[in-house]
């Protein structure tokens, strides 16, 4: 009996003598999530370093009945949070502001739908939030310093019913912006889409993008894409390291704009008929343009929007513009383009999972002040994941060509030429003497 009392006292002596009032029950982080991933059978992996970091009163925030309380009692004064990816699995990441738990979009989303119940209040809130989401983006000084020089133009090349052609357009501070145009060989208006790129793979040298623009094109529409900030041609100019930078938030939405008063000048453009369209971070760059611009008429973010995330990267969020109006989120900035046409492309495997259930709706009831539910529409792609697949860009097709009248009978992705990637970069084009 006196070993075993022994024994005992050897396996919790030193520790109860380390855990007391004075030493405020101090641990080693990393030992407990050690711990915490034992008693509850979980994979804890971090992605943050735990070295030398302490957590007082250590023991007394863990909850035997909740993995979940007990994740956020031990990390949070270290500002981590767990991350659940799967039933057995958790990964522990430092704090992002600009994502959060499906529950908060469903908390935000009371709280907004609460400041407005008619027309009358909604154009009030309205009106302060696209005021200050351009204060807060610090857009309009940079805006009125930009050069007014013409765009430089590279050769077209003649496709299938279609034409493609580089641009370079000076902005501001010295700085360019590169992208392509991409329009129908028929003559007469046709109507105007900007396409801001998302972070896929190639930005606006991958085929997706091409197929995407090349047969709206074919179909009747005039299709702009440029590269993001610190991709392509302009990581040539600022450096890969700018598009993590609040500058690229600014650049990307002050692109934009200025590609647009170009193209409106066009005698082939209809300017009665002007979308937005992009995937991803290029879907957060499409509400973003439709809140301060007033000259677009349709708009269509694909699986970007969410009530719970704003944008993982600076080129989305990197300006407070979501603390505008004492707090929004991209659906109500989206809402703001209420009465026009709008169609919200959402699958199941990304943070646009709840768009059906609850940003959509939102949404509507918004449009819904103005007589105009049947403007807004969700496509709601089961067991998709986040990418800008057939099925989203068949989606964007039906969508302008029931908005823009587009020609539907030209709709056939196999007729668009890929180009490689040198070809759509920006060589000026020579006249041959």
């Amino acid at each position: 009996m006196r070993k075993i009392i022994l024994f005992i006292v050897l396996l919790i002596g030193p520790v109860a003598g380390a855990q007391t009032f004075d030493t405020q029950y101090a641990r080693p982080l990393s030992e407990v999530i050690n711990d915490v991933s034992k008693r509850f059978g979980v994979k804890l992996k971090c992605d943050v370093d735990t070295v030398g970091l302490v957590l007082n009163y250590a023991d007394f925030r863990i909850r035997p009945y909740s993995l979940e309380e007990t994740l956020a009692n031990i990390l949070f004064p270290f500002d981590f949070k767990a991350s659940k990816q799967s039933e057995k699995s958790y990964r522990i990441k430092a704090y992002e502001y600009p994502r959060r738990a499906p529950e908060d979009g469903v908390k935000l989303i009371a709280y907004l739908s609460s400041l407005y119940n008619d027309l009358e209040s909604w154009e009030v809130r309205k009106a302060i939030l696209k005021s200050e989401v351009r204060e807060r983006l610090g857009i309009d000084p940079l805006l009125a310093q930009c050069s007014t020089e013409a765009p430089k133009y590279g050769k077209m090349r003649k496709y299938d019913g279609y034409t493609v052609q580089n641009f370079r357009l000076e902005t501001v501070n010295g700085h360019t912006v590169c992208g392509s145009i991409y329009a129908p060989t028929t003559k007469g208006k046709h109507p105007l889409i900007i396409c801001p790129n998302g972070h896929f793979a190639d930005g606006r040298y991958g085929v997706v993008q091409q197929l995407r623009l090349g047969t709206l094109a074919r179909m009747g529409a005039v299709c702009v894409d440029y590269d993001l900030w610190g991709w392509g041609e302009s990581e040539d100019e600022v450096g890969k390291s700018a598009h993590q930078t609040a500058e690229a938030h600014v650049m990307q939405a002050l692109n934009g704009i200025r590609i647009l008063d170009w193209m409106i000048q066009r005698k082939d453009v209809d300017v009665e008929k002007i979308g937005v369209n992009g995937g991803s971070g290029g879907g957060t760059q499409t509400v973003l343009l439709s809140v301060i611009d007033d000259r677009y008429t349709a708009s269509c973010p694909v699986v970007s929007m969410s009530s719970w995330f704003d944008g993982g990267c600076p080129c989305e969020s990197g300006m407070p513009i979501q603390l505008s109006g004492g707090g929004t989120c991209n659906p109500e900035l989206a809402a703001t383009f209420a009465p026009h046409p709008m169609m919200i492309v959402s699958d199941d495997g990304d943070w646009t999972a709840t768009t059906p259930e609850l940003e959509y709706p939102f949404i509507k009831r918004i449009y819904g002040f103005y007589g105009a539910e049947e403007q807004v529409s969700n496509v709601h792609l089961v067991g998709e994941v986040h990418d800008f697949g057939p099925n989203k860009r068949n989606a964007v097709y039906r969508f302008f060509i029931d908005t823009f009248g587009l020609d539907a009978s030209r709709l056939d992705e196999g007729k668009v030429t890929i180009e490689k990637v040198e070809d759509l970069r920006f060589t000026p084009y020579k006249e041959k003497k």
